[in-house]
């Protein structure tokens, strides 16, 4: 599948929705589950705040935005364009984001 472009609007597959927030018990970071047909995916840190942005309004080109603002000017911008078109190409695949 190809990559998203910056015009497309990620959002949760129809059938998909998200699951109650959770505390993880091994740290203090929130996590949460996407409930899909076929399962579940549970997601915290880098994937819950990239699928967090996946509302079907933000263009993929304003979640790289944001997110590289998020990481400030430590993180490589071509290499938060990379990681986060790959994560959700594979949700695509899945059927879990549609854009």
């Amino acid at each position: 599948m190809p990559p998203p472009e910056d015009s497309a609007q990620p959002r949760l597959a129809t059938g998909c929705r998200w699951g109650a927030e959770k505390e993880n018990k091994s740290s203090s970071k929130p996590e949460r589950t996407i409930l899909y047909p076929e399962g579940a995916l549970r997601l915290r840190d880098t994937g819950l705040l990239i699928l967090e942005r996946c509302d079907g309004k933000r263009t993929f080109g304003e979640i790289i935005a944001e997110l590289q603002a998020k990481f400030g000017d430590d993180a490589d911008p071509q290499k938060i364009r990379v990681d986060i078109s790959q994560f959700l190409e594979q949700l695509r695949y899945k059927r879990i984001v549609d854009y």
